[in-house]
């Protein structure tokens, strides 16, 4: 092919994909400055992993000046990310777009540092609970490296810090980093307790209304769903409590689906492949009816 086709095509695509359309105008924030960057953030939650888990995502540090030391540079790297990350999606707030965008950004990333204790408590007590739920885990280590509900929490229990913090947008591509690489859709706004495990994880989805106590266990394919959704006078829909409340020592085994604002009562087991839109009592075992047995011939009756 002519080179200086090639040349004409490019050029003409690039002069017309370069013009902003009417609709990436109306989607855009009103100011110009750096959107967030998603390379930027896949990179916060990598040091968040290597401050939380450090003996397991950085070289093990014997000496306690040392690792204070790696822990230091990783806690430096990740405030600077933060308050940069956070000041570009804070152009998604009209309200903070107008204020001191830098200073509550870094008044932000402090807030967030200072959660981090915390949120590594509630990671070792999801670790101790995905240990004793699966007889295959042969240790915590072979958990915090392998299990996928360990790396969706990390990302999971940043991202709801985050959202907290009334932080726009980084939320939620914290959580779909984390639902792209493991299956598991976890909404930031979701509230989860301590002790809390997924078994395999493939196609479980917790929306962002859901409550979820404590020791809490779920296995793959779980949706903890919307029934149906409000509308204000004008048609627009509502953001009101949607999905169901989950109590403490609750089991729910694959691919059940609880869907609407319901409370699945403490202590309760959940079968696997049921339809659950009502309140269930605390104690309480729901499972399928059994299978009804017919004999078919030549495909009749199917």
């Amino acid at each position: 092919m002519q080179k200086e086709l090639v040349n004409e095509v490019l050029q003409r695509n690039v002069k017309a994909l370069a013009k902003h359309t009417k609709d990436e105008l109306r989607m855009m924030p009103a100011t110009e400055a750096p959107l967030p960057s998603v390379v930027d953030i896949r990179r916060i939650v990598e040091l968040v992993k290597c401050i939380i888990f450090s003996d397991y995502f950085h070289k093990r540090e014997a000496d306690a000046k040392m690792r204070s030391y790696v822990i230091g540079v990783n806690m430096e790297e990740l405030y600077d990310l933060l308050r940069r990350q956070v000041a570009c999606a804070l152009q998604f707030c009209e309200e903070c777009a107008e204020g001191d965008v830098k200073g509550a950004a870094e008044k932000i990333a402090l807030q967030l540092i200072e959660q981090l204790p915390e949120v590594k408590r509630l990671l070792y007590t999801d670790v101790e609970a995905m240990f004793h739920n699966d007889p295959a885990a042969t240790n915590y280590g072979e958990v915090i490296y392998c299990y996928p509900v360990i790396d969706t929490m990390t990302h999971y229990r940043l991202a709801h810090a985050l959202h907290q913090l009334q932080v726009p947008v980084i939320p939620r591509i914290i959580t779909e980093q984390a639902h792209s690489k493991t299956g598991i859709d976890i909404h930031p706004g979701a509230t989860i307790g301590e002790y809390f495990s997924i078994d395999h994880g493939t196609g479980v989805v917790i929306g962002e209304t859901c409550i979820i106590g404590s020791h809490v266990s779920l296995y793959q394919g779980v949706t903890l769903g919307a029934k149906s959704f409000k509308y204000d006078a004008e048609g627009n829909m509502l953001n009101v409590p949607r999905h169901p409340i989950i109590e403490d020592f609750v089991t729910i085994y694959s691919n059940a689906s609880i869907l609407g604002r319901i409370t699945i009562g403490h202590h309760s087991v959940i079968g696997g492949n049921i339809w659950v839109t009502n309140d269930i009592p605390p104690y309480s075992r729901v499972q399928q009816s059994k299978a009804v047995e017919s004999s078919f011939e030549g495909g009749l009756g199917i």
